[in-house]
Order: structure tokens, then C-alpha cells, then sequence
């Protein structure tokens, strides 16, 4: 982690709270100059609304004490910071499931599926979905989020989420994988404004579903 760490900080006033590879996790990010992520199960943290954060952490499978959700709310959103000040480039790709079947309340995951389309049209920003007509490449991998440091897009790092914390990635033949493996994914996902209007058409369906 040290040879990427240019200006670590935020996020350690709130390391009481954190695990420690999270807070490696948040370091490859803040340092980060492009990040790529795929997400077949739900929206990703860059991108979540405060109802929708509050949600999933409080719904996740170990007890939480309400101060400890907040706390770690409050360093989800404040990662939103690197995206909005224009500090990476960023590119996402979701599969359609996570947009169509929701896993929160239906009014937060209809503010969120707003706030994707509002973050899409961010310069720095690039959603795109992955279809349901895709099939069992929906599959090909679980979630992963890439980083590049410098000023060309190569994989330097790739991280991965599972029950025991985050995994760093940063062998040669890891970073082609998936490097690989997020090409093949980009190429079967719809395009940014083919995916913002898939968006709103899920929405549209949520809303009259809900009326």
C-alpha cells in the first residue's frame, strides 16, 4: 500500500471505526487517477445516497451498533468526494439486476436510481449496465474495483471484497486478468446513454408498479 500512498489522511479520523484493510481500500482510492469497478449486486459506494448507504450497512450480516453505521455512512459518502471534485476518472459497469430488483425500501432505491443518472452526466464519470440479454457473463466474476496512479489507465491494483475483509491484488499476471475480464464486460455492456435510458425505463416501471 505505501508505494501508492501520495496524501492518506481523511480517513483516519475515523479509523477506530475501520478495518484496516478497508482503510487500504479508501488509500488506493484516494490516490487513484482512474478507477473501474464492476458490480453485479448492488450499487456501488461511490455512488450510494445516504438512504441507500444507511441501508445496506445496517442490512448487512453482522450486528452493527447504530453509532458505528453512522460512522461508517459518513466515510462512504465522504469517499463521494474524490468523484465529485473531478479527482479520478471513473467507470462503472452494473449488471441490470442491481438496477430492476431492489434491495432497499422502494422509495430509496428510487431516489437512487435518480442520483445514477444524475452522477452519470459528470464528465469524469462513466455508467454503463450490463443487460439481463448478457447471460451468464453476468457471472463471469464477482465484484472488483480496479485503480490506476498515473496518467494512463494500466491496472496497478485491483481490489476485491468477501466475508473477511478486502483483497489487494497487484501481480502482473492478477492485474492482466482482470484487466481482461473488465474489457469483456465493458464490450457486452450497453452503451452510457443506451444504459441512462434503461435506467429511466426501470424507474418509470418502479413508479407505476408503486402507484
Amino acid at each position: 500500500m505505501a508505494k501508492h500512498s501520495k496524501n492518506r489522511g481523511w480517513w483516519l479520523e475515523h479509523a477506530e471505526h475501520l478495518r484496516p484493510d478497508y482503510a487500504d481500500h479508501i488509500a488506493l482510492e484516494d490516490d487513484a487517477t482512474y478507477i473501474r469497478e464492476w458490480q453485479p449486486v448492488m450499487v456501488p459506494g461511490l455512488l450510494q445516497t445516504q438512504a441507500y448507504a444507511e441501508a445496506v450497512v445496517a442490512g448487512g450480516p453482522h450486528y452493527l451498533a447504530p453509532e458505528r453505521i453512522a460512522e461508517l455512512v459518513k466515510v462512504r459518502l465522504a469517499r463521494q468526494a474524490k468523484i465529485e471534485e473531478g479527482g479520478a476518472s471513473y467507470t462503472v459497469i452494473l449488471w441490470e439486476a442491481v438496477l430492476a430488483h431492489p434491495l432497499v425500501r422502494p422509495e430509496v432505491h428510487q431516489e437512487q436510481l435518480l442520483a445514477v443518472l444524475e452522477v452519470a452526466q459528470r464528465k469524469n464519470v462513466t455508467v454503463q449496465v450490463l443487460p439481463f440479454s448478457a447471460g451468464v457473463l453476468a457471472g463471469y466474476s464477482s465484484a472488483f474495483y480496479s485503480f490506476s496512479f498515473d496518467e494512463e489507465p494500466t491496472v496497478e491494483a485491483v481490489a476485491m471484497d468477501n466475508l473477511r475483509g478486502t483483497s489487494v491484488l497487484e501481480g502482473a499476471e492478477d492485474l492482466a486478468a482482470y484487466a481482461n475480464a473488465y474489457d469483456v464486460l465493458r464490450s457486452a455492456a450497453l452503451a452510457p446513454d443506451a444504459s441512462a435510458q434503461l435506467i429511466r425505463g426501470i424507474l418509470r416501471s418502479l413508479k407505476e408498479d408503486a402507484s
